[in-house]
């Protein structure tokens, strides 16, 4: 060892590893996207409220749950059997359906 912090599982370079970092990315995008909603406010008003609120609320949520999808995945590669977080997906997914859905909303009304 060159004194690199290494996970449970023992290789630093392995999937729990790459998953947090795509996973990293997509809180940031998230909170980016927030960020834009908050621009938009004077020209759309206070239905993008909603639009700030699930995107936030959907970055906070990843940053939250973030160690145990690590947790899960290294314990996963000690004992060879990694399970997907589908639920983890499915919501993420769920978020992006509502920001779409919302962000139509907002500009057919505006």
């Amino acid at each position: 060892m060159d004194g690199q912090r290494v996970g449970p599982h023992g290789d630093p370079g392995l999937q729990p590893e790459r998953t947090t970092l795509a996973w990293g990315r997509t809180m940031m995008t998230l909170v980016t996207v927030s960020a834009l909603f908050l621009r938009w406010l004077p020209h759309h008003g206070l239905p993008i409220l909603m639009l700030f609120a699930v995107s936030t609320t959907a970055a906070g949520a990843i940053y939250l749950t973030q160690r145990r999808r690590y947790r899960a995945s290294t314990q996963g590669i000690t004992r060879e059997n990694v399970d997907a977080d589908t639920s983890a997906v499915l919501w993420t997914a769920f978020a992006g359906i509502i920001l779409g859905a919302l962000g139509i909303g907002v500009v057919l009304a505006g």
